[in-house]
């Protein structure tokens, strides 16, 4: 179905809103992290059969509401809301928008499973967006943000964490991969998610394979 001129408004209007909100961002959560979620949401939606506009309404405010980017989870929630609001949003588009956003983070894998197609297709595309070669340079681009570590051989990575361990404890970059990335094409909702996770999933094994092989200097066996 295709937008109505107003529900082009709304896209417009958000994609100024979080461009601006977003734009100096540098821990890989940025305006470009946006375009390529929002253009991932639209290709799944198309091929799942979900609403394009409520999908890609998500994909452009998702990250407005990041708890790493407000003082906490439901301050960032509230901010979409009040800007969804004063928009003209009617309430059930914004009311499915924002059930999206609030659940659709890792969050150490705690949050429940989405309970609708378009949850399901705008959660696929930004776990696309953390995985492959544009997820290994927005893993090091976020340590790097938070003042961790690229790699320490004696800090094992976390396994069970709580939601609060997972945000605030010490990690690395490396580290990263076993925690979180290489766990996410399993937890992939869209078949058109499966299939593109499948290869980011191999590009982040061979690029750990390689890193391993530099760090003991046993590259060239």
């Amino acid at each position: 179905m295709k937008m109505n001129e107003e529900q082009r408004g709304w896209i417009e209007r958000a994609e100024q809103y979080v461009h601006e909100e977003l734009c100096r961002d540098s821990s890989g959560h940025d305006w470009w992290h946006i375009v390529r979620v929002r253009r991932l949401a639209v290709r799944i939606a198309g091929e799942e059969g979900a609403d394009v506009l409520i999908c890609e309404m998500a994909a452009l405010l998702h990250d407005v509401a990041d708890a790493k980017l407000n003082p906490d989870h439901d301050s960032g929630l509230q901010k979409v809301a009040q800007w969804l609001e004063s928009n003209g949003v009617e309430s059930k588009i914004r009311d499915k928008v924002l059930s999206i956003i609030a659940n659709m983070s890792y969050n150490g894998g705690h949050n429940p499973p989405m309970d609708s197609i378009e949850g399901q297709v705008v959660q696929d595309a930004d776990r696309l967006d953390a995985m492959g070669a544009i997820g290994i340079g927005r893993t090091f681009a976020y340590a790097g943000w938070k003042g961790h570590l690229m790699h320490d051989p004696y800090l094992a990575p976390r396994e069970a964490m709580t939601e609060s361990e997972y945000r605030q404890q010490p990690s690395t970059a490396i580290n990263h991969f076993s925690e979180k990335l290489l766990k996410l094409k399993t937890l992939m909702n869209t078949n058109s998610g499966k299939q593109l996770a499948h290869k980011r999933h191999l590009v982040m094994e061979e690029f750990l394979e390689q890193f391993h092989k530099e760090w003991n200097a046993e590259d060239d066996k």
